[in-house]
């Protein structure tokens, strides 16, 4: 092999995207789950697919800008405020659900034997991410469970590390309230979520749910 075929071999040719696809890269990376390799493959179906498609695709997020509220009393999203769970005169407001993010809202709403009203808190106690109670929805929560009118507050939250040392945080704050404080019966896995938990595991769990 002569010496001009060694460095061609060995010569690095560099290789940059177009700015405008990394960019697409970058954020869609910024979205939960979503790696490098993912990214990727997502921004170039985007760019093989037809403009129609991607004008839905903005369209869909741009209604997401304008449209989605988050109710003031619950804390859900919703098109008003407040929520139309929060506004029903049809659901049972002397119950309320606690989960930690709007997706549990979802995973329970989809068992169709829930029929009271939720609160969110925004996520779960977690001291090395920096997540302390004022970062959360708990006086929100503890103001509401004080009224007259709540007789049952349920702790849904995840089965992890996390949603346990907010359970117990919560329920002593909760423990000067004259109300009745359950959480789920044990059958979901731990280290599980409630979003990715069947509905008839989720069913159970809440028909089944016992005093703290």
């Amino acid at each position: 092999m002569n010496d001009e075929s060694q460095t061609y071999q060995s010569k690095e040719i560099p290789y940059e995207e177009p700015d405008a696809v990394e960019r697409a890269i970058n954020v869609f990376k910024q979205l939960p789950g979503i790696g490098d390799r993912t990214a990727r493959r997502i921004v170039y179906w985007l760019i093989s697919t037809s403009g129609e498609q991607i004008d839905e695709f903005a369209e869909a997020f741009r209604l997401l800008k304008e449209q989605i509220k988050i109710c003031s009393l619950c804390f859900n999203v919703s098109i008003s405020d407040p929520c139309n769970i929060c506004s029903s005169t049809e659901r049972d407001h002397s119950t309320i659900c606690v989960v930690a993010e709007p997706r549990d809202v979802s995973a329970i709403e989809m068992t169709r034997i829930y029929n009271g009203v939720y609160h969110i808190l925004g996520g779960v106690l977690d001291a090395l991410k920096g997540i302390g109670p004022e970062q959360l929805h708990i006086d929100e929560l503890i103001q509401r469970a004080s009224s007259d009118e709540v007789k049952e507050i349920i702790l849904a939250l995840d089965p992890s590390n996390e949603g346990e040392i907010t359970a117990r945080h919560i329920s002593k704050l909760l423990e000067p309230v004259q109300v009745k404080l359950t959480v789920l019966a044990q059958g979901i896995s731990a280290g599980s979520t409630l979003e990715f938990t069947d509905p008839k595991t989720l069913t159970n769990a809440i028909k089944n749910r016992r005093p703290i």
